[in-house]
């Protein structure tokens, strides 16, 4: 003969009063959101971070680096660090929704940190002077080929 399980008592009938927040599409899936209006970004660019940024990144990875130092094993070596990150090195994603993107050319560049996109002022541009693109290296291969990938990975191959 089974044994009968207590049944769960019934919720008490009270109203939440908690306001809950209106959802966007991006605060329901977790995905990016654009920078000037607040719903799901569709596409995106990168910009050198401001001062404030990258202070503020340095500073995390120098905590990152001391608690490595703290925990390492004082009978190995200690751990060893590269240089602390640059704006020369470091880029910031910026998103957009579909009504605040930029124009395909200039999201293939990085901006400067300065730079004010997503603003309608500018669109379908910005206002800064996109870094140049970084040249191809032309160097050859020990075949003289200009590639070392196969010919089936590149134009006109196999």
């Amino acid at each position: 003969m089974a044994t009968p399980s207590p049944s769960p008592l019934p919720a008490p009938d009270v109203p939440d009063d908690t306001p809950t927040p209106p959802q966007t599409p991006a605060a329901t899936t977790g995905a990016p959101v654009c920078a000037a209006c607040g719903i799901e970004a569709v596409v995106h660019w990168r910009r050198r971070p401001t001062d404030g940024e990258l202070t503020e990144l340095a500073a995390t990875e120098q905590a990152r680096r001391d608690e490595l130092l703290l925990l390492a094993d004082p009978q190995q070596p200690a751990p060893q660090f590269g240089p602390l990150p640059t704006a020369d090195d470091t880029t910031r994603t910026v998103y957009a929704c579909a009504s605040h993107a930029i124009g395909l050319d200039a999201a293939s560049l990085i901006h400067q940190a300065a730079c004010s996109a997503p603003n309608e002022k500018h669109l379908p541009g910005c206002d800064c002077t996109p870094e140049a693109l970084p040249t191809a290296p032309t160097e050859e291969s020990d075949d003289g080929s200009l590639s070392r990938l196969p010919a089936s990975w590149t134009n006109g191959g196999a």
